[in-house]
């Protein structure tokens, strides 16, 4: 009997490291989530690499960081040559599969995925709900399944000929519970898990939630009724010590192509706050499902359960909406959770910085699988048992990652417990100086006062500045087999 163990992966979309009930003083309802949070371990100081989709997703995959293995933007597709996790276990005997979203190539409007080297035995397709390739599997299972929310949504599909795409609801996102997105995900999960298959399995279960654009079925909003969840932390008028695109940003989300924070009364900004609590409620009951599947299951085989999120949402706060070039911690900053039976003591806390490609190196661990040439994770099991060092910084880089700005944003941030720095480059050869951000996190955790430019901390700035660039250098591609001295 093949004693390695199962592994579940389940990752949502846009979802800030507050906006789950594990995290004290959150409006969260989330009670699966902070069951299995009871059977494992959270990380609460979780980073992604980029406050953008496709590069965190490929660092889950790899255990890289974005500036190593190449996707650096949304759009940008996987390089050739990167070993994905899921190719791995696949080659070592696993049964793989994944259902939702993908997002190591570009998918713009509609666009079919091209998919590379993956490993994925069961893949079950879908960027997102209003997506109109004729591969989304979640539209093949509207029209088996619900025929008639079907054709009352399929002319919003979204396809490369549509013009002007604004992000706005469609359709798709307003469906109810029954036909939702993150319900076809936990479907195909649980088909996936009631298999009869001896094999042990790797699995990733990418919901769409809470992902804009916000919307979630009434049930799930009445659970949040106005004044349940807490205004937004700042305002316009911090900007004005911050870098000039932030205010460009509260003005125009995603450079014009989504909802813009000033486009917003307080009372809309709350109802969009609140929808964006009840879609995560709305997963954590599709979480719920999953575990009880799991439990059902006859297998004497643990089975490694990882909840995280790609990257996190600034809804509304510092008077912005969605992410992009910003590196405040509700953008970068998200929810992880690790479950292992035997392997990572029981309903823990670790405080120490982790980041989201730790969890590929964690698999590779824990399925027998050697480290890889290029992983730059360490293992979580480790690290929760006290065996393994947490990373001493968190790490985040954007370059120009959403929508292009012109002329480019590009933004690098590092976080210690004590300050944090998120430096926006300049451009010598244009004339364009760099700016940036500091932080007091101990002072001051909402980051409203930016200490850039105070000359009492100009020390602090200094220090974190050359530690930035050290950083950046460590992480840059330099894995091009060397042959010989000279």
């Amino acid at each position: 009997m093949d004693s390695r163990p199962n592994v579940l992966l389940i990752c949502t979309d846009q979802h800030r490291f507050d906006a789950v009930s594990t995290c004290p003083g959150s409006p969260a309802i989330t009670p699966n989530l902070a069951a299995l949070a009871e059977q494992g371990v959270v990380f609460d100081h979780c980073y992604t690499p980029s406050p953008m989709c496709a590069p965190t997703r490929a660092s889950l995959l790899t255990g890289e960081l974005p500036s190593s293995h190449g996707l650096w933007a949304n759009g940008v597709t996987l390089p050739e040559g990167r070993s994905l996790v899921s190719r791995e276990l696949a080659d070592a005997g696993y049964r793989t599969g994944l259902v939702g979203k993908l997002h190591l190539s570009a998918a713009f409007q509609g666009a079919t995925e091209k998919r590379g080297d993956d490993g994925f035995e069961v893949f079950r397709w879908a960027h997102d709900p209003f997506h109109g390739s004729p591969e989304n599997a979640y539209h093949q299972w509207l029209r088996e399944r619900h025929p008639a929310q079907w054709e009352a949504a399929r002319t919003d599909v979204v396809t490369p000929d549509v013009a002007g795409f604004k992000h706005r609801n469609t359709r798709f996102d307003e469906m109810p519970t029954e036909s939702h997105y993150s319900t076809w995900v936990t479907d195909e999960v649980t088909d996936f898990l009631a298999a009869d298959d001896d094999r042990p399995f790797f699995l990733v279960a990418n919901f769409f939630d809470p992902h804009h654009p916000f919307a979630a079925p009434k049930e799930h909003l009445d659970m949040y009724p106005p004044g349940s969840v807490p205004p937004p932390v700042g305002g316009r008028d911090e900007l004005a010590s911050k870098p000039a695109r932030q205010t460009d940003a509260s003005d125009s989300s995603y450079v014009g192509h989504g909802p813009s924070f000033v486009d917003h009364t307080p009372e809309e900004i709350d109802e969009i706050r609140r929808t964006y609590y009840a879609s995560i409620t709305l997963v954590d009951d599709c979480v719920g499902r999953i575990l009880a599947r799991l439990r059902e299951r006859d297998d004497s085989r643990d089975t490694i359960i990882v909840f995280t999120s790609d990257h996190g949402e600034m809804l509304g706060d510092h008077a912005q909406l969605l992410k992009g070039p910003m590196l405040y911690d509700v953008a970068v900053r998200v929810p992880l959770i690790v479950a292992a039976p035997g392997q990572a003591p029981a309903g823990t806390r670790v405080d120490g910085f982790v980041g989201s490609h730790d969890v590929a190196t964690t698999v590779r661990r824990a399925a027998g699988l050697g480290p890889a040439a290029r992983d730059q994770g360490r293992d979580l099991l480790a690290i929760s048992r006290g065996e393994a060092p947490a990373h001493p910084y968190a790490w985040c880089e954007y370059r120009n990652s959403g929508y292009e700005y012109d002329p480019p944003a590009n933004t690098t941030m590092v976080r210690r417990h004590d300050y944090k720095i998120v430096v926006w480059h300049g451009d010598p050869d244009e004339d364009r100086p760099a700016t940036g951000e500091l932080y007091d996190m101990v002072a001051d955790p909402h980051e409203l006062r930016n200490l850039w430019h105070d000359p009492a901390y100009r020390d602090v700035r200094l220090e974190l500045y050359e530690q930035l660039c050290d950083l950046q250098m460590n992480h840059e591609d330099r894995h091009a087999e060397r042959g010989a001295p000279w």
